[in-house]
């Protein structure tokens, strides 16, 4: 199962990373940044950061999918990422659909229009009955953007000595 890309909204394009480093600057101003990262145990390094990506290329291999580098199609410049990923809670597989957004652009709707063309996207390649969103409970924003894609709160978990919120959504029909 494969999700197609890249994939289009009215101001986004979301693409596989490229692994010739290219995406490696901008998606560390992402994942590098502490106020953005503060849901994390820390912001990325470098280092960490190539691996993330090194991870995503990894999972378009292996899985068919993975978080997606998010282009503004006005300026082509990497603001985030989205996407679903295979993730394990409490022993068991599931997709779940997660973001991050540059700074700069938080709070314009971009991780909710990201997320929706991803959610569309994943139930209509990939044959599951649900999509989950991890959440730290303390992680508003998050929250409130697996709302407006129509997740609810399923239940708890335990990830990395964190507590986290389980969102679920159905699969529509």
């Amino acid at each position: 199962m494969r999700i197609a890309t890249p994939i289009e909204t009215q101001r986004l394009r979301l693409r596989p990373f490229r692994d010739d480093g290219s995406d490696l600057e901008a998606l560390l101003a992402v994942l590098g940044d502490a106020e953005s990262m503060r849901y994390y145990p820390s912001p990325f390094d470098r280092a960490g950061t190539r691996t993330w990506i090194d991870r995503q290329l990894e999972r378009y291999e292996r899985d068919g999918f993975g978080l997606l580098a998010v282009e503004d199609r006005a300026t082509s410049e990497v603001i985030g990422d989205c996407g679903p990923t295979v993730q394990e809670a409490d022993g068991e597989s599931y997709v779940e659909l997660g973001w991050h957004v540059l700074r700069a652009r938080q709070r314009q709707g971009i991780a909710t229009e990201a997320g929706a063309a991803c959610r569309d996207a994943a139930f209509a390649s990939l044959d599951v009955p649900f999509l989950i969103s991890l959440i730290r409970p303390e992680n508003a924003p998050s929250r409130r953007v697996a709302e407006k894609l129509g997740f609810d709160v399923w239940r708890g978990t335990i990830r990395a000595g964190w507590g986290h919120l389980i969102y679920r959504l159905d699969r529509p029909g």
